[in-house]
């Protein structure tokens, strides 16, 4: 019997129309329900005199309320230990997740069991488009403590691979795993892709010779999507890379790299996106950059309705070469990352596109912004190859013309470090220290 190429083939290929169809009555279902069974959406949708019949086609959307983190964490506080978000019983929900932002305050993820059952199958959608599949031993490398990536695992369980559940554990011990099982396949961030695989190199494991790894996923960072970078990872581990993308307000990965590898295909037949103008809110067309904004179709703990993400991206509705026909978002940065220097529009994952593509150069890298004659400038810390002899002075004019031509300003200054100079990350890593303010993670 000859393999499927698939997951879900009826809803990952079905003709675009048709997806919007299902967009376009779920999202009526949702709305109806939201505003039937939620305190908060009854007292948003009356205060903007709008009711769920006001919604016909999919552009009304447009018309209703945004939600954001502090929407979330306002209404958490309203009552009870889930708010008056929620659209079912506390009785009904079976898990919760927790993200902490800038106040420490966690903001709670709640799923009913069909919202968790449905979730978990998006992510076996995800994992086989990666090329999962049952015959695969997989490691999931990520947080189990509250955090929504974690239950991710049970979608690769439900695919059929064997899944070793090693969750954050040391860089040696994971070592040790990968040595000692063989797995095929590991998750975790791009920055400990990387710093694991240095680690691997100095205790004398070559990743692409003495490890089974054929198959990376990452998330939480752009650099899976950022094309020098992955292929930096992929040549260190003799591998191949696949960025996939969510968030705890919604379900673990919500988005995935297929084979193609052009941007990441959102599950749409449960998300609906729009790409928002950040100025005007108004909608970009397909392709140009605005903040995404998300609406849950189908989660009943606590719908979502025009979620806004803070993340920055683009989208692309056409047909995928692989088959699928879901839009592909790809993510550009954070909002609240972006600094602006002579009227352009700056993001750290612009600066990692030439850093891990240029020469000469281990790839590590960290931004620090200050102010100069009123005006924001940023200077770069990067670490010289212990290969390279070449001048410090010439390295420093390469790199900095190398970053005018491709963001259109250079950098006030460029700091050359030894190689190992810069901390590794076993995490998300700090990318951008603004020198005015406070440190930002990415």
């Amino acid at each position: 019997m000859s393999e499927k190429k698939y997951w879900d083939e009826k809803i990952e290929t079905l003709p675009r129309v048709q997806l919007e169809e299902l967009q376009r009555r779920e999202l009526k279902e949702m709305l109806t329900f939201a505003y039937n069974n939620s305190t908060y959406y009854k007292e948003a949708f009356d205060k903007a005199r709008l009711s769920p019949d006001d919604f016909k086609h999919l552009e009304d959307i447009q018309k209703f309320p945004f939600t954001n983190k502090a929407t979330q964490r306002e209404r958490q506080a309203k009552g009870g230990l889930l708010g008056d978000m929620i659209a079912v019983s506390e009785d009904d929900v079976v898990f919760v997740s927790a993200s902490s932002g800038s106040t420490g305050v966690p903001t709670l993820s709640p799923f009913t069991k069909q919202d968790f059952d449905e979730w978990q199958d998006v992510e076996s959608r995800l994992f086989y488009g990666a090329g999962m599949r049952k015959h695969d031993r997989y490691v999931h490398a990520l947080n189990f403590s509250l955090f929504v990536g974690g239950p991710d695992v049970i979608g690769a369980q439900n695919l059929g691979a064997l899944c070793i559940w090693a969750g954050t554990v040391p860089s040696e011990r994971l070592l040790f795993i990968l040595k000692e099982f063989q797995p095929t396949i590991i998750w975790t961030t791009p920055s400990y892709a990387l710093y694991l695989g240095e680690t691997a190199l100095k205790m004398g494991i070559d990743p692409a010779k003495d490890l089974a790894i054929r198959t990376i996923i990452v998330a939480g960072e752009p650099g899976g999507s950022i094309a020098t970078t992955r292929e930096t990872i992929e040549k260190v581990w003799g591998a191949q890379l696949y960025d996939f993308f969510g968030l705890s307000d919604i379900f673990g990965a919500c988005a995935g790299m297929c084979q193609a590898k052009d941007g990441l295909h959102i599950a749409e037949d449960h998300i609906l996106v729009e790409v928002l103008d950040v100025k005007t809110g108004e909608p970009v067309v397909d392709g140009e950059r605005g903040e995404l904004v998300y609406t849950t179709l189908r989660k009943k703990a606590r719908p979502l309705i025009r979620f806004k993400t803070g993340d920055i991206g683009s989208v692309n509705r056409e047909p995928c070469s692989c088959g699928r026909t879901h839009a592909r978002i790809k993510i550009h940065g954070r909002l609240d990352d972006m600094f602006i220097v002579s009227g352009v529009n700056i993001f750290p994952s612009d600066i990692e596109f030439v850093i891990r593509g240029t020469a000469g150069i281990t790839g590590e890298y960290l931004i620090r912004l200050y102010e100069q004659n009123h005006s924001v400038k940023y200077r770069l810390e990067i670490e010289k190859s212990n290969d390279n002899d070449e001048p410090d002075e010439i390295l420093t004019e390469r790199v900095a013309a190398s970053l005018k031509t491709r963001l259109g300003v250079k950098p006030g200054d460029v700091t050359i470090l030894k190689d190992g100079d810069l901390e590794r990350a076993t995490h998300k890593a700090k990318r951008l220290i603004d020198e005015r303010t406070l440190i930002y993670e990415i």
